[in-house]
């Protein structure tokens, strides 16, 4: 199945942190694929929720290089993007994140985006981490089995 025909099948899906990266520093194998999951939510009637985490994971290389421009560049293009919602972590997302990963052997980060991804009821994820796939009430695309079809 390609990547756009797995998107076709949802209206609401959560994005991984590593898509945003893919995209934003022009993966040489994964920026197409990224570029696809972007092109696919800015289509009317189309949603992606993400975790204020990925916020966090986004800015860590800028601020450890000083780089505030580069700061200041993603806040602008991510906070404004059409038919993206970032969701901070609640109580409810936290305790269904434990849960997660108690059950799933997730990371803590993974764990929070796939408990934000179930609490905003998104039908799928985009990753490119396959330990999601563990967690069987979320459909999981995992871009690189889709790297090679762009």
């Amino acid at each position: 199945m390609s990547l756009k025909r797995f998107l076709s099948r949802h209206r609401r899906i959560a994005i991984d942190s590593c898509v945003f990266i893919y995209q934003l520093e022009g993966h040489p194998k994964y920026s197409s694929p990224a570029e696809t999951v972007f092109e696919w939510l800015e289509q009317r009637g189309h949603t992606a929720v993400t975790s204020t985490v990925t916020m966090l994971e986004l800015l860590v290389q800028p601020n450890r290089q000083a780089d505030l421009k580069r700061v200041d560049q993603i806040y602008a293009l991510l906070t404004t993007f059409p038919n993206l919602e970032w969701i901070a972590s609640s109580l409810e997302v936290s305790d269904l994140a434990a849960r997660l990963r108690a059950d799933h052997n997730l990371r803590t980060p993974d764990a929070v985006q796939a408990a934000t991804a179930l609490d905003a009821r998104a039908t799928a994820i985009v990753t490119n981490d396959p330990a999601f796939e563990r967690v069987s009430s979320i459909a999981v695309a995992v871009l690189d089995r889709f790297a090679q079809e762009v």
